[in-house]
């Protein structure tokens, strides 16, 4: 190694050195699962320079208040171990309102029609139809539109007063608040996709009595067309109210993740 490398990390000190690469353990988790910074259109090189610079950022909050034992590797281990968990945690909670939004629209792909067609989704990377794809860009728009990249980082900055470097969260209560926010998913889903839905089911049911009294009527060349037509308009009517959904649920969720994380 060489003289000014040397004076560098002499200057930095080893506990800062420690303490920016635990950040950096603890934000990478954000770009490996969570929306829109584990996305597929920002380059791999992007993302390593972003999480650098974000671990930079959050390392005088990171700092703990007691002196980190770096001498001992299996301890140092532990400590990069729970902070890949913290960081999983935090970007879990975000995934989750994403994959609430995708499954509402992959229950009315199935209710207009739209599922016998399928697409690579260009943010996930996953093979959608075309209104699961729909919820889940307008997702990433509204989480950009709102701030919520910013209510991230300071949600991972906010963790290290619940989770200061060197200690362990309650894995009891991390455990539950993860079942509990798996268990919301499919929940949150049905609460999006339900106006639609219904509306959707009472068209068959209109079409059902149709074809009782008219039973030369082809009901799939007629029905499809207006079930395309009324699902989309009641998609342009409620997505108003998704997006004040997505903005209280981005908030609860992160909140829940953050106490999910409180220790002791």
């Amino acid at each position: 190694m060489d003289q000014p490398t040397v004076q560098l990390l002499s200057l930095l000190g080893v506990d800062n050195i420690l303490v920016f690469v635990l950040a950096l353990t603890r934000v990478t988790p954000l770009f490996i699962i969570a929306p829109v910074f584990s996305s597929r259109q920002i380059p791999t090189q992007a993302k390593v320079v972003i999480a650098v610079a974000l671990a930079i950022g959050l390392t005088p909050s990171a700092v703990p208040p007691d002196s980190i034992d770096g001498d001992s590797l299996v301890g140092l281990l532990g400590m990069l171990g729970v902070e890949l968990l913290v960081g999983f945690a935090i970007a879990y909670a975000l995934v989750a309102v994403t994959a609430a939004l995708e499954v509402a629209g992959t229950l009315l792909d199935f209710g207009v029609g739209f599922s016998f067609g399928a697409q690579i989704d260009p943010v996930s990377g996953n093979q959608n139809a075309v209104l699961a794809r729909l919820y889940g860009l307008m997702g990433v728009m509204i989480f950009l539109t709102i701030g919520g990249d910013e209510w991230v980082i300071r949600g991972v900055a906010r963790s290290y007063e619940l989770v200061p470097i060197g200690s362990t969260p309650d894995i009891v209560r991390l455990v539950a608040g993860a079942d509990r926010t798996f268990a919301a998913i499919f929940g949150s889903a049905l609460q999006i996709a339900a106006p639609v839905m219904l509306a959707l089911v009472l068209a068959d049911v209109g079409f059902g009595l149709l074809t009782r009294v008219v039973p030369q009527l082809n009901v799939f060349a007629v029905g499809l067309p207006i079930k395309v037509i009324v699902g989309m308009l009641l998609i342009g009517i409620s997505l108003p109210l998704v997006g004040t959904w997505v903005e209280r649920e981005l908030e609860r969720s992160v909140g829940a993740a953050l106490q999910s994380l409180r220790v002791g």
